[in-house]
């Protein structure tokens, strides 16, 4: 049943809408210190959605995939190495749950009755490869690390194509986009190279990723 058909004071249109709030305030806070609000206020947002699944019976594979992305949000929100690995250990975990759910719900007929669909999948694998020649040598010791991240996202990219209508596939195109800036932010380049736009396209990318892949799969339910 398609979310907006809830009622205003229904649980399900009240925890996407909490997403939202959360995921507005912390537009405000992406380059403020570490703090217990910015962290919860990030956390929450995708936390949410999680929420959101669970409630209207969602698939466990997407609840457990929001739940390690909102664990991962949580680790990435603090300023320490440890806790950025941690965050993408969460965020690598969370990818392969989706390309499984992806999996399992989709079609190769998909793909097959839809062309385009392989040219967009030649171009996820294409920006890949420019992007690893790239930032993988900056990682240094962590190199290894980011080099399994990307083989899981682009397989979370590829395994989107599968799934019928364009949602999922937006939101996962989305959210390769928002990891690639994130890590380019991370690796290539300078504080001083524009990092307030930079934060901001990072998590308004990032979120949107999250709320289209939960809507659309909902949808198939």
């Amino acid at each position: 049943m398609p979310i907006f058909e809830y009622g205003i004071d229904s649980p399900q249109l009240g925890s996407l809408l909490f997403s939202a709030a959360a995921a507005f305030l912390y537009l405000f806070m992406v380059e403020r210190p570490p703090s217990a609000r910015r962290t919860g206020a990030k956390t929450l947002s995708v936390a949410l959605l999680a929420a959101l699944s669970v409630i209207v019976g969602g698939p466990i594979l997407l609840t457990a995939a929001l739940l390690l992305c909102a664990a991962g949000d949580a680790f990435l929100a603090q300023d320490d190495e440890r806790a950025f690995l941690i965050g993408l250990a969460a965020f690598l975990v969370g990818h392969i749950l989706y390309a499984v759910l992806f999996l399992g719900l989709g079609s190769s007929e998909v793909v097959v009755a839809q062309p385009l669909r392989f040219g967009i999948g030649a171009a996820i694998v294409l920006a890949a490869m420019v992007a690893s020649v790239r930032i993988i040598p900056a990682a240094g010791p962590m190199g290894p690390a980011v080099a399994a991240y990307i083989a899981v996202i682009v397989a979370m990219g590829l395994s989107a194509l599968l799934i019928p209508g364009w949602g999922v596939v937006a939101g996962a195109l989305l959210f390769m986009a928002s990891d690639t800036v994130l890590a380019a932010q991370k690796f290539l380049l300078g504080p001083e190279d524009a990092p307030f736009l930079r934060a901001r396209f990072v998590w308004v990318s990032y979120y949107f990723a999250q709320v289209l892949i939960t809507l659309s799969t909902l949808q198939l339910i």
